[in-house]
This record gives structure tokens, sequence and C-alpha cells, in this order.
């Protein structure tokens, strides 16, 4: 995994622009702590930081292919193509030769082969950009489900692009400005395909490309979900999932740095543990080394609710013995979740400030203490959306609900450790101004449109598949940024095999009736891998990543918030509910402040640190 970023300016001589390339570069340290490297034409200007994973000493970059003292085309690529050698393997066949054992240099070789539609025959997760000086035109192409971030800024004579925002705002003709719709987009609990936050700035979406020429920017989608007849019945489809599940989990091993699995003890995570398991020990390189995290005392005082209703560590521990895991256990404090500079790390790796409070700290914290020991963490991320594993799948309330079924079921705060809203200490007028619901409806609304169907579609099944369309466009995108976001801050690249894009196709056209054949959640998934779980693993109920519940970090809190409401010069006090933060501070003080506190903090200290300027 690496940290891309670049600038095409058709009016000007970018080969006396390296200070600002540098400047750009050097954003993304974070992703590629291992190489840096800038690639100089009259128009076309490329950064790269290289996390190395295949090819360690071949793979460097920006990379270009030449032909008799001629560039053919250069890249600056982040990511990883996992049937790389295949498309070797048939390049060679039609006379194409490589000089390094890199994915790097196939995707290269496919662009001068197919040219955009390269982009068709990739497995991977992968954000690159191609830059061919025969036509002067750039291609910048990102995976079919978004795993890989990029970002695009577009300028009167071209473009600038990067892994992440900050690479673009480096650029000294971007300031770093919110408007109202941007500010929504931020506090909503959505991600709208294309939307960066940032005004002017823009998202590639999944499975889209941006072809960059003098004559302007153009977006081409390579990949979308489609209605298709699903014909197998349910052994059928359970072993096919299986093989597939299989390949995948086996293409996905493949790394020349040391390689991990991240362990909760739930469905999805000790599927891949445990299929993992069984990959590298017929290979002869077992055992596998997993990872959970945990904080102190979790356990031993674990109180349940209707999201979370048992501890991750008993199921975990389950899981690692059954499969003879080499385990450990990362357990954080309250004083590590609250540690300035952890967050300050966190903020800066996210760019804007979430609200996932604890959650996102513990998963910085959790994977800065795997990358000692490991470069590539495989995770079972999307699982649910895929399979269908989410409380609110099964809720008839949220499922027929006019809204985001994860909205309807008050979601957003709870992914913060509390039961308020996030926006609970927003001033109201903002609010009003803002018109949240009418935005979330909007957003909403538009991605309905986009919902592929069936003639044969009706009733339940095909409110079941609009379902799985907005969590595998709308709310798997929140999750696999957050993720993405925490793992590159340390250097560790996370690899998520259910967001393959053949198992995705696959399962979405499967009739909701055979996803839930035995009257629980994620049916099809627990099926294809009983065989490899422990009973225990295998008849689990979904627990989302855990939250601390130790009573001191809501205190410390409200210790801050109450600094903060004393502070007439806070950045963002204008946004602030002064009484109702006043209150909840108070002598006493017992409500529920946990997202509305994370969220202004989080806002505060990305306001002090970024000089962003909010047009409202």
């Amino acid at each position: 995994m690496c940290g891309i970023t670049g600038w095409i300016a058709y009016d000007n001589d970018l080969t006396t622009q390296r200070h600002t390339l540098d400047a750009m570069t050097g954003t993304m340290a974070c992703r590629g702590p291992d190489a840096a490297g800038i690639w100089l034409g009259a128009h076309a200007a490329f950064g790269h930081r290289r996390l190395a994973v295949i090819d360690i000493d071949g793979g460097k970059q920006p990379m270009s292919v030449e032909h008799d003292g001629r560039t053919l085309v250069v890249t600056t690529y982040s990511g990883e193509v996992y049937n790389y050698r295949e498309l070797r393997a048939e390049l060679e066949k039609l006379g194409h030769v490589f000089r390094t054992q890199s994915d790097t240099e196939v995707v290269l070789h496919a662009y001068l082969e197919w040219g955009e539609a390269l982009a068709e025959r990739l497995n991977g997760m992968y954000a690159f950009a191609l830059w061919d000086p025969r036509t002067e035109e750039l291609l910048l192409v990102r995976d079919r489900m978004g795993i890989k971030p990029l970002y695009y800024y577009p300028t009167p004579d071209g473009v600038l692009f990067g892994s992440e925002p900050k690479a673009i705002l480096a650029h000294p003709a971007v300031r770093p400005v919110v408007d109202a719709e941007g500010l929504a987009e931020l506090i909503t609990f959505t991600k709208t395909p294309g939307h960066a936050v940032y005004k002017g700035m823009h998202e590639v979406r999944p499975g889209h490309l941006i072809r960059v020429s003098r004559g302007g920017l153009t977006a081409k989608r390579y990949w979308a979900l489609e209605a298709r007849e699903h014909t197998d019945d349910l052994d059928t489809t359970v072993a096919h999932i299986r093989e597939l599940l299989d390949d995948i989990v086996a293409r996905q091993l493949i790394a020349d740095v040391p390689l991990c699995t991240l362990l909760s003890g739930g469905l999805d995570s000790s599927a891949i543990t445990a299929l993992s398991a069984r990959a590298l020990t017929a290979a002869g390189a077992g055992p596998v080394r997993s990872f959970a995290v945990d904080f102190t005392g979790y356990t031993e005082n674990f109180k349940a609710d209707d999201l979370r209703g048992t501890p991750d560590g008993p199921y975990a521990h389950a899981l690692a013995e059954h499969v003879r895991s080499d385990h450990h256990d990362i357990v954080l404090d309250t004083a590590a979740l609250m540690d300035p500079g952890h967050r300050a790390a966190v903020l800066a790796a996210r760019d804007l400030p979430n609200g996932f409070g604890d959650g996102d700290t513990s998963l910085y914290l959790l994977f800065k203490a795997i990358r000692e020991q490991s470069t590539v963490a495989l995770s079972g991320e999307s699982a649910d959306e895929v399979f269908g594993g989410y409380s609110w799948f099964h809720n008839p309330e949220a499922v027929h609900a006019d809204t985001f079924p994860w909205a309807a079921a008050g979601i957003a705060g709870r992914f913060a450790g509390g039961e308020a809203t996030r926006e609970a200490l927003l001033d109201p007028g903002l609010l009003g101004k803002l018109d949240l619901s009418g935005y979330e409806d909007d957003r909403y609304r538009e991605a309905l449109t986009e919902v592929p169907y069936l003639d044969s579609d009706a009733g339940l099944q095909r409110r079941m598949r609009e379902i799985s369309y907005l969590h595998l466009t709308r709310f798997v995108q929140i999750l696999l940024d957050r993720k993405d976001r925490a793992s590159m801050a340390v250097g560790l690249e996370v690899r998520v095999p259910f967001c393959d894009h053949r198992l995705v196709e696959y399962v979405f056209n499967t009739p909701w009736s055979m996803k839930t054949f035995d009257g629980r959640e994620k049916s099809l998934l627990r099926a294809a891998t009983r065989d490899v779980l422990p009973d225990l693993v295998a008849d689990r109920v979904k627990s989302p990543y855990p939250s601390t519940q130790d009573p001191r970090y809501a205190e410390a809190l409200r210790a801050e918030l109450k600094e903060l409401v004393a502070d007439r010069d806070a950045p963002v006090r204008p946004l602030l509910d002064v009484g109702a933060a006043t209150e909840a501070t108070s002598d006493g003080a017992t409500s529920d402040i946990r997202p509305g506190a994370e969220l202004v903090l989080g806002m505060d200290a990305w306001l002090r640190t970024t000089g962003t300027t909010l047009e409202l």
C-alpha cells in the first residue's frame, strides 16, 4: 500500500515545481514509510510514498515504461492487484517484457495493451494515476468497492490529486474551505459517493475512472452492481461461496512481508482467520498470526446492550485456540484513549472530525501495535454489508423506514459509544440552516434511483435488494475509509477479502430468503465456513467493533468539553449550543454526552489545526 499525489497543469512547466510536489508528497509519508519518489514532466508531476509489500527491491515508484528513449507511460500507484500473476502471464504471451516482479509494472503494461479497459481486468484494491506523454492525458482509477481512497481537485488548467485531501491541501493554490453542504455531509452519518466535504474537491467514485485532457475532465463508470437471476440452489450457493472465499483468501495471503489477521471473535474475522490458517498450513507457512483489541477490565465488567451483547475476548481466544494461531491481545486503557497526542494523530489521519471517538483512537492504537510485528493484515470488514449482518437488516421498522435503515436505527451515536445524537450540542440555528434531515433525505432518494432490479423483484425481496445496495454503496464506504485512514496512519496495509467483487456480485443477487435460510443473520457465510469454526464462534450473534465502557472516559470527555465551553475564543464556539453544553458539563450532570462531545471536540481541534474556513 502507498500514498500517491500529483499535479497536471497544461499551462505551466512543472519541471520547476519540485518543491510543491515535495510538500504534497510529504503529507503521504505515513502511508508509505519505506521510500519516496518524485517524477516531473512538462505538464505532469507525480509523487509517491511507498509501503513495500511485493517485490521490495524492484517496486519503487513512480514507475514508467520506456521504449527507444521515450517514456510511454508513468504511474503513481497504491494498492494490490491480486490477479497480477495471471495478467502478467497473459501480457508476456502478447510480447510484453517485464523487468520487476511487482504488480505495479503489470498495471503499466496492462494500460499499454488495453488502455482504460485495463480497469475491468483488475481484481484488487487500488487507486492509481497513469500519465500518457504521447497523448498528454491522465487516467485516475479507483477500485470497484472504493477500498482505497482517491481525491481530485480540478484547476483552471488541469487537476490536483492525492490519496487523501491533505495532499491536495498542501498545494499553495488550494484553501481548506467547507460550505453548508460540506458540513451537512460531515455531520450526517452518510458518505455520498464522490463527495469530499472540502469545497471544490471530489472523490473518485468507486468503480469509476477519471480521464483528464486539455479539453477537461470526464468521468466513466467501469463497474456497478447489476441485478441478475440467481439460479443456484441452496447447497450449490453455499459451496460456491466457500470456493470463492478459499480463492480470495489464498490470493490475499501473498506478501513479501510479515502478515496477520484482525480477530474480534465474530463470525467475519473468525472465518478469515480460520481460512487463512488452513491456507498457510497447506502451504507449509503457518501458523497464522492474529491480533485483537481489548480494553482494561472490559471483559470482566462488560455490560450488554442491544447493540453489543457479548465481549469479544472469550470468542477471539476460542477461535485462536481452535486454529492454533499465534494470537496477541492489544489491551488499551482510558489514558491511552484520551491521550491528546493519540487523538491528534487520529484527526490528522482522518482529515475530518468524523465523531467515532474512542472507536477511532482504539483502532489507530491497535494498528500501531500490530505494525510493530506485521506489515499486512487481513480483516473481516464488509461481511455485514455483503451478507446482511447488522441488526437493522432484520428489524422491520428500520427496513421499511423511508430513509437509510441505519439512520432509522439511530446508529450514528451508538458507534461513538452513546445513545445521544452526534449533533446534540450544536447550535439550533446552525442545524436549521443545514437542514440535516433534508440533506439526508436527498441523499437517500438519490441512492434509490441507482438500485438495479429484476422484473421478478417484489415485496420484501425488492426492499432487501434496496437495503443491500444502500449498504454496499454508502454505509460500507464509511467503514472502509475509517479503516484505511487508521491503518495507513501507521503504515499498515489492511486487506478486506469480503470486498472481492466476485463475492459481492454473487451474494448481492442471492435471494434474501436464502441469505436468511436458517432464520439468522449471515446464514450463508455461517454455512460456508462452519466446518472451520468452533460452534461457540459460529453461533455468536453479531457484535460491532467494541467501545470502552470505562466511566472515566465519559468523565474525561465532560471535563474537556467544560474547558472548551469556557474558552470564548474556541473556533467551534460559533457552532455550539453553549447553553446545552454548559448544562451538560455542570456539576452533577449525568446526561449522555459522548457522541455530541466527540464531534464538537473533534471539530474544534480540526478548525484549530487545519485553518479550515467555514462558508455557511
